[in-house]
C-alpha cells in the first residue's frame, strides 16, 4: 500500500469522530475545530482538522454558592464506509476530557439519548478536575451515530466568573482520543488519533454575582 493511501486512510477515518463542545451561553450551534494527529502506520503522524457543530446552553448569570447546568446536545455524525478503496470496519475507543471550570465544583453530570454507540453505553467520571465522557464502541463503518446529551450540574463558587473550555494543549496532551480502524491491501489497519482544539475558545462565561 502506497503512503497517500494510508494518508487518507487515516485522515479521512479521523474524521469519523465526533468532537464535543461545552455550553454556549444560550442555545446555539457551536463550531469547535480540533487539530488532530493520526498515527499511522507506516509513513507515521498525519495531522487531520475536524469541525463539529454541537447545540449547547448555559446560564448567563448565577448567585453565589447556586446551583446551574451546563447542557451539551451533539448533532449525529457518520462514519466513513470506504476510503481509498479501503473499507472502514469502526472507529472505537473514545475519551473526550474537559475540565471542571474554575470557580464552580462539580456535583453530578445525567447522560440522555444518544444512538449506535454500541453495547456499552457510554460513561461520564471526574477525576482530578477533569471530567471524561468514554465508551468503547465500536461503530461499524457507514453507519450513523449521536453522543448522548450530557447535563452537567454544577454548583458556582463565591464570586468571579465561570468559563467552559474542553481539555487539550497539544498531541501529546489531547482533549480527544479514539481509534479507527480500516481494512487494506496490508490487512486490519489502525490509527491512534490524539486531538485538541486549536484555537480553545472559551464557550459559555457566567457571571456570579
Amino acid at each position: 500500500m502506497k503512503a497517500p493511501h494510508l494518508y487518507r486512510l487515516a485522515a479521512l477515518t479521523a474524521v469519523a469522530v465526533l468532537p464535543l463542545a461545552l455550553a454556549a451561553p444560550a442555545s446555539a450551534a457551536t463550531a469547535i475545530n480540533f487539530d488532530c494527529q493520526a498515527d499511522a502506520p507506516v509513513v507515521g503522524p498525519q495531522q487531520v482538522s475536524l469541525t463539529q457543530n454541537a447545540d449547547v446552553t448555559a446560564p448567563a448569570t448565577v448567585a453565589p454558592g447556586g446551583a446551574f447546568d451546563v447542557v451539551i446536545d451533539p448533532a449525529p455524525n457518520t462514519v466513513p464506509s470506504d476510503v481509498g478503496g479501503n473499507k472502514v470496519k469502526n472507529i472505537n475507543t473514545f475519551a473526550l476530557k474537559f475540565p471542571i471550570p474554575a470557580n464552580s465544583t462539580y456535583v453530578s453530570a445525567d447522560l440522555a439519548g444518544g444512538s449506535g454507540l454500541g453495547d456499552t453505553p457510554p460513561t461520564i467520571a471526574v477525576a482530578n478536575g477533569v471530567a471524561t465522557l468514554s465508551f468503547p464502541g465500536p461503530i461499524a463503518g457507514g453507519s450513523t451515530f449521536e453522543l448522548p446529551t450530557i447535563t452537567a450540574h454544577l454548583k458556582a463558587g463565591d464570586s468571579g466568573k465561570i468559563e467552559t473550555k474542553l481539555s487539550g494543549t497539544s498531541y501529546s496532551d489531547p482533549g480527544l482520543t479514539f481509534k479507527a480502524v480500516a481494512s487494506s491491501i496490508i490487512g486490519d489497519v489502525t490509527a491512534p488519533t490524539a486531538c485538541f482544539p486549536n484555537p480553545s475558545p472559551v464557550f459559555t462565561t457566567t457571571t456570579i454575582g
